[in-house]
């Protein structure tokens, strides 16, 4: 995953557990095994060597290991002998079946050891492959990655993980080498997947948002980079209401603080409006527009716009919490 944390760091962690570098970093620097050396895996594999970490790595074409057996890292000449390298195993491999892929390759020495899923999925793969590893004698935590591959190791990095929390505190300082502590999320597997792709789905839909609009303005003969600016200033505006609307979703009310749906739908309006005038595709603000126009036909036009949750999933579909 390529979106970043906050700036400074702070990620909110209800329910979630954070944890640093161990006091004595000497006692924790374990062996582990790095198997995938992508962009990301490879970040992954120099950020336990920088941490003084004895480091097997595995790829399926060997040269990508140059590199990191270089810098000190152990080439390991089968998946097999990797996980048996090492106690703690991380895999960032290419979807699903790579990930399974690795885990029956691997499977004669995986008993007591712990395999760290930090490849991409949905919460019911990552479930999957929590029993899988199970049956054969191992442990898994399922993670999911909220930096760059730059961005690893640094203290701003922060990498989500679910599994069994025995599991998880007793390699906590060892993953905490890849950068700003560990965040540990809860006992299910899949929950780390489920926060990746619901942090995606606001990554993908703002910026495409964004590029709607610097469509429109384009039409005008104005620069998205002359653009860019303000469109980066309301960003920074529009993340305030982030935890004000998530209160209202919590608390199943929704006044309109800031703005009813019944003037968020004469704006967008204008907006659908230009959109045809100018003959940029509509489809996108006219979708939200039919969510804002069938709330206000259920009566819902003095509520705020956090009310249009409903329209994805109802109070009884979201869970105890959302009730």
């Amino acid at each position: 995953m390529s979106t970043q944390p906050p700036p400074n760091g702070d990620l909110p962690t209800a329910g979630a557990r954070r944890t640093g570098p161990p006091e004595d970093a000497a006692q924790e620097r374990r062996p582990v095994t790095v198997i995938g050396l992508g962009l990301m895996g490879s970040a992954l594999a120099a950020a336990f060597l920088r941490g003084g970490h004895p480091t097997t790595v595995w790829n399926r074409s060997p040269e990508k290991a140059d590199p990191l057996v270089a810098r000190g890292a152990v080439r390991a000449a089968s998946v097999a002998d990797a996980v048996a390298a090492a106690p703690l195993v991380v895999v960032c491999v290419t979807g699903h079946d790579a990930v399974v892929d690795v885990i029956d390759a691997g499977r004669t020495a995986l008993p007591g050891k712990v395999l760290v899923n930090l490849a991409s999925g949905s919460s019911r793969q990552a479930r999957a492959l929590a029993d899988r590893t199970a049956a054969l004698g191992g442990h898994c935590l399922d993670g999911a990655i909220l930096a760059t591959p730059d961005g690893i190791g640094d203290p701003d990095a922060v990498i989500l993980y679910g599994g069994p929390q025995a599991v998880f505190r007793a390699h906590a300082p060892a993953l905490a080498a890849l950068g700003g502590g560990a965040t540990y999320l809860g006992a299910d597997p899949g929950i780390p997947s489920l926060y990746e792709v619901a942090l995606l789905d606001i990554m993908w839909t703002s910026l495409t948002g964004v590029l709607h609009a610097m469509a429109l303005v384009g039409t005008e003969g104005i620069a998205a980079t002359e653009f860019a600016p303000f469109a980066a200033m309301l960003y920074t505006g529009v993340g305030s209401f982030v935890p004000r609307y998530a209160q209202q979703i919590a608390d199943g009310k929704y006044p309109a603080d800031d703005s009813t749906l019944g003037t968020h739908l004469a704006g967008i309006r204008h907006l659908t409006e230009e959109s045809g005038d100018r003959a940029v595709d509509a489809r996108l603000p006219l979708y939200v527009q039919g969510l804002m126009e069938r709330a206000v036909a259920r009566g819902q036009a003095g509520d705020s716009f956090a009310r249009l949750v409903e329209q994805f999933a109802p109070p009884e579909n979201r869970g105890p919490s959302a009730r």
